[in-house]
C-alpha cells in the first residue's frame, strides 16, 4: 500500500490500515512539523480521534472549543453564538482548535506507531497503469533520489496538490462557489469572553469573512476568505494588505486593536474545487486531492478524516476481494457527496444577506436552530434524522430570498462574476 500524502486524510488511511497488519508506506513532500491552515476541528472529529486512538493527544495539543461565535456590525452585543451542546442528537457537546503543525505530525506519528513506514521531503511525479495487479509510482526522494514504489493499491491523499486529479485533468472549479484567501498568526489578539474563549469567531464584512481561531500559547490565527475579485486589488505589501483586510472587518479589527503579526502573511487562492473522479483502476483519491468547498464551516480536517477511515476500510477490504472495487467506491462517493451536498448548500449561500440575517436571529421552531448546529458540529452523514428541519430552513431562507430579491441578484451576479477570477496563490 502506498499513501501519498501526510494530512489528516493520508495519516488516518496509514493509520487504519497498518492498524490492521496490512504494509503500508505513507509519502510526503514536506519534512514536518510544516505550517498548515484549517486550524479548527469540528466535534463529529472526536469519535474519530478516539477510534485512532489519538483524542488525549488532541486535547493535550488543543484549545477547548465549545461552539462559534459570528457577527457583523462593530457592537460587541450584536453577535450570534451556537453552542455545539445545543446540537440536535448526539454529537460530542465541543472541539478543538490545534496548531496544524503540530496536529498533523501527531497524526503521521501515529500511523508510524500502528506500523507504518513514514517518508517526509518524498515527492511524487509519476503514475503507471496497473500492470500485473501493481500500480508503480515514481517518486523524488530528500536529495532528489529517484525512487519507485509498487504497490497494490494506492491512495491519493495529495491535499490541494491533487495529485491524480491534476495528472487526469479531472480537477474542475467549483461551478458554485471561489473564493481566495489571506491569513497569518497574531500575537495579543483580544480572545472572546468567559466560557466561550477557545470559541472561533466568524466574522462577515463586505469583501468576505474573517476567521479567528485561538490556538494553545495565545496565538490567534486570523484570516480572510474574499472574493478574488478584492485580493486583486492589493496595493503594498502581503503584510499592509492583510491588516487593511482585517481592520476594514468591524468586529476582527476590535478585537486585533493591540494585537501584532507574528508569522509571514500567507494568501491561498481557488479554493473550492473538486475532481470528476474518486478513483482509477487500484488508486483511490480522499481528502483534498478529491474536492475542498470552503473553510467557514471548518469541515475540511474532518471531511478529509472521515473520508481517510473509510476509504482504510474500504482498501482493506479490495485487497482480498479487488473485484469489488468499483462497487464499494460508488457507495462511498455517494456517502461522502450526500455530507458535501448538505455543507455546501450552507457555505455556497454564507454571504447573501438572508442567510447573515437568519443566522444573526435564529429561532428554534421546529428544533430548526438545534439541526442547524448539527451541521455546524459535522453531523452531516445521516447519524441524526435533521432533513426536516434543514428542509424547513431552506423554505424560510428562500422566502428571505424573494422578499428580498434585488440584493438577491446583486449578491449572485457577484459571485458568478468572481466565479471567472483567478487568484493563483499557495499557502
Amino acid at each position: 500500500m502506498l499513501v501519498i500524502g501526510g494530512g489528516p486524510a493520508g495519516s488516518t488511511v496509514a493509520a487504519v490500515l497498518a492498524e490492521r497488519g496490512r504494509h503500508v508506506i505513507l509519502i510526503d513532500k514536506d519534512r514536518h512539523p510544516r505550517f498548515h491552515i484549517g486550524e479548527s476541528l469540528l466535534p463529529m472529529n472526536l469519535p474519530i480521534f478516539e477510534r485512532l486512538g489519538v483524542l488525549d493527544k488532541v486535547r493535550e495539543l488543543g484549545v477547548h472549543k465549545p461552539g462559534a461565535e459570528f457577527g457583523f456590525t462593530a457592537d460587541p452585543n450584536d453577535r450570534q453564538t451556537f453552542s455545539f451542546a445545543k446540537a440536535k442528537g448526539d454529537s460530542p457537546l465541543a472541539a478543538f482548535q490545534v496548531r496544524r503543525s503540530d496536529f498533523d505530525m501527531m497524526l503521521m506519528e501515529n500511523a508510524a506507531e500502528k506500523g507504518a513506514t513514514v517518508l517526509h521531503e518524498t515527492r511524487a511525479t509519476e503514475i503507471d497503469p496497473v500492470v500485473d495487479d501493481k500500480r508503480v509510482v515514481y517518486a523524488k526522494g530528500p536529495e532528489g533520489e529517484a525512487l519507485t514504489y509498487r504497490a497494490s493499491y494506492v491512495i491519493d491523499a495529495s491535499g490541494r496538490d491533487t495529485f491524480m486529479a491534476r495528472k487526469r485533468g479531472w480537477k474542475k472549479k467549483n461551478p458554485q462557489h471561489n473564493t481566495a484567501a489571506i491569513f497569518g498568526h497574531f500575537d495579543n489578539a483580544d480572545l472572546l469572553p468567559g466560557d466561550g474563549a477557545g470559541n472561533i469567531g466568524i466574522y462577515w464584512f463586505k469583501h468576505g469573512w474573517v476567521w479567528m481561531i485561538p490556538l494553545v500559547d495565545g496565538t490567534m490565527s486570523a484570516g480572510a476568505v474574499c472574493f478574488p475579485e478584492y485580493l486583486k486589488t492589493r496595493k503594498g505589501s502581503p503584510d499592509e494588505f492583510l491588516w487593511e483586510t482585517l481592520n476594514s472587518c468591524a468586529p476582527a479589527e476590535r478585537r486585533l486593536r493591540n494585537a501584532t503579526l507574528k508569522s509571514r502573511t500567507y494568501a491561498a487562492g481557488n479554493y473550492s474545487y473538486f475532481s470528476r473522479q474518486a478513483r482509477e483502476d487500484r488508486c483511490l483519491l480522499v481528502g483534498d486531492a478529491y474536492a475542498f468547498l470552503d473553510p467557514v464551516f471548518s469541515s475540511g480536517v474532518y471531511l478529509a478524516m472521515a473520508g481517510g477511515e473509510r476509504i482504510g476500510q474500504i482498501t482493506d477490504t479490495l485487497l482480498d476481494q479487488p473485484q469489488l472495487e468499483k462497487q464499494l467506491m460508488r457507495e462511498h462517493e455517494r456517502y461522502m457527496l450526500r455530507g458535501m451536498k448538505i455543507m455546501g448548500w450552507f457555505i455556497y449561500r454564507f454571504m447573501s444577506p438572508q442567510l447573515r440575517a437568519l443566522f444573526m436571529k435564529p429561532r428554534n421552531v421546529w428544533q430548526i436552530e438545534e439541526a442547524i448546529i448539527s451541521v455546524l458540529a459535522g453531523d452531516v452523514f445521516g447519524q441524526t434524522p435533521i432533513r426536516g428541519q434543514l428542509m424547513a430552513f431552506k423554505t424560510v431562507y428562500y422566502i428571505h430570498l424573494v422578499m428580498q430579491l434585488p440584493g438577491a441578484l446583486r449578491a449572485w451576479l457577484r459571485r458568478k462574476r468572481n466565479w471567472r477570477v483567478s487568484v493563483e496563490a499557495s499557502d
